[in-house]
């Protein structure tokens, strides 16, 4: 579940926490969150829930600050935020809150932590349920985000107009004007005055909300309609950048300040691929080699119209290049490749083999396409195909490239500029010279030829 800052996630955890333990005898439900603290508040909401008159006499004994159990066998606990506390928990539900502030390591652990069983009477699936804002594009949410996008996981999102309640007469429902004084290439969003209303005498949040909140239908006093004040948002979205906002309260893209690849948006480069679209065409690889490191191969067809389409993937470790060569002639499964655009490094000679990364490919009977072109200029090939200055889009990635489509989105600079070598350079580089390879020599873009 993807969804705002005070979209309501922790309170919904504690909602679907209590139907579990009514519903389902003898299930065994686990809390875990970046924090002892921020798991603490789904409990306080859980115990409070079962305050109520209607359901007090379900619980058994008396409800802890970190455990509450039914009198038909149903347990919730709170795991502190460690390895220790995860291994060996065997729950048939575990919900994760803020997945984004996880330790990586206590992740990895939580994964073998569910088991599936009968449940008076129905058959329980074990499973994790994950609930965060999402504002970091190289972490953890963005990788289950993605992974959702592919199938793999069922994926909700909400944002703020979701949970926005009635607006009232007292607002205007107006566009924030721009003074005069201001250039019309000046975006003004004015100072938030009290009742939600803008400086310029507009609404703030007309952007986003275009007056759907004055037409919600309900009572008379609108009660149960949205738990967030059209006011209080008008302030929060004074209060921060609009990145932060388009990331922690719209839900949109993430913050990509220090994106290698800010042009690439999922919602626009990842399509399904469909082999009558953009004509006959050819179809070619990318390659980046690696055993320790995983070495990754990229598919693809150049249409008849120049849009590249990624189609298939293989990301593996262990495995020397001859397997790999082979797996590229044979074509069995995959189509067989016109060429495989590699790094130029790998036409270096081992000093045990005497033989080359590029020579054993061509062995294997590939044409093999090194074009030498610096990292900087490939980037910026990959840039002027995801976002061209003129023209479409002429990158698209199926959603079953889920490795690079993932790496697309968490690959970043570090802090001295240099993109990070953290994994997700892997499935990048190998579609960059699959791009530079294309464009960079004797492709559509010959004129990058110079740097051969």
């Amino acid at each position: 579940m993807w969804a705002c800052r005070g979209g309501g996630k922790t309170f919904l955890g504690a909602v679907a926490t209590a139907l579990d333990l009514i519903f389902r005898p003898g299930i065994e439900v686990r809390v875990l969150a970046g924090s002892l603290e921020q798991a603490s508040r789904m409990h306080a909401h859980l115990r409070g829930l079962f305050e109520r008159d209607e359901v007090r006499d379900l619980v058994k004994g008396r409800a802890s600050e970190r455990r509450l159990e039914l009198v038909n066998g149903s347990r919730a606990e709170v795991l502190s935020s460690s390895q220790a506390s995860v291994r060996g928990t065997r729950v048939q539900r575990l919900r994760c809150d803020e997945v984004e502030l996880f330790d990586p390591a206590v992740w990895e652990a939580a994964q073998l932590t569910t088991r599936s069983r009968r449940c008076g009477g129905v058959w329980v699936r074990g499973t994790i349920e994950c609930l965060s804002t999402l504002h970091v594009p190289q972490g953890l949410m963005q990788r289950l985000v993605d992974e959702g996008r592919a199938g793999k996981r069922a994926l909700f999102r909400w944002g703020v107009l979701d949970v926005l309640a009635r607006c009232g007469p007292e607002r205007a429902c107006l566009p924030v004007a721009v003074p005069a004084a201001v250039p019309a290439a000046v975006t003004v969003e004015g100072t938030v005055a009290p009742g939600g209303q803008g400086s310029g005498g507009g609404c703030v949040l007309w952007a986003e909300c275009g007056g759907r909140a004055k037409q919600r239908s309900g009572n008379e006093t609108g009660e149960g309609l949205g738990h967030l004040e059209v006011s209080d948002a008008a302030e929060m979205k004074g209060r921060v950048s609009s990145s932060t906002w388009a990331a922690e309260m719209m839900c949109g893209r993430p913050r990509r300040e220090d994106a290698v690849l800010p042009e690439f948006d999922p919602d626009v480069h990842v399509r399904s691929f469909r082999g009558g679209e953009g004509g006959g065409g050819v179809w070619v690889a990318g390659m980046d080699f690696g055993i320790a490191s995983p070495a990754v191969i990229v598919w693809a067809r150049v249409g008849e119209d120049g849009v590249v389409w990624v189609t298939g993937e293989s990301v593996k470790r262990g495995r020397v290049v001859s397997e790999h060569a082979a797996e590229l002639a044979s074509g069995e499964g995959r189509p067989r490749v016109a060429w495989v655009g590699v790094d130029p490094a790998g036409q270096a000679r081992s000093e045990q083999t005497g033989e080359s990364a590029v020579g054993v490919l061509r062995k294997a009977g590939l044409e093999v396409r090194a074009t030498r072109v610096p990292t900087a200029r490939g980037l910026e090939l990959l840039r002027a195909r995801l976002s061209p200055a003129s023209g479409g889009v002429r990158l698209l990635i199926d959603p079953s490239c889920v490795g690079l489509i993932g790496s697309v989105g968490r690959y970043h600079y570090d802090a001295r500029g240099e993109p990070r070598k953290d994994g997700a350079d892997h499935a990048v580089d190998a579609l960059r010279y699959l791009v530079q390879n294309l464009d960079g020599s004797s492709g559509e873009a010959g004129r990058w030829g110079s740097y051969a």
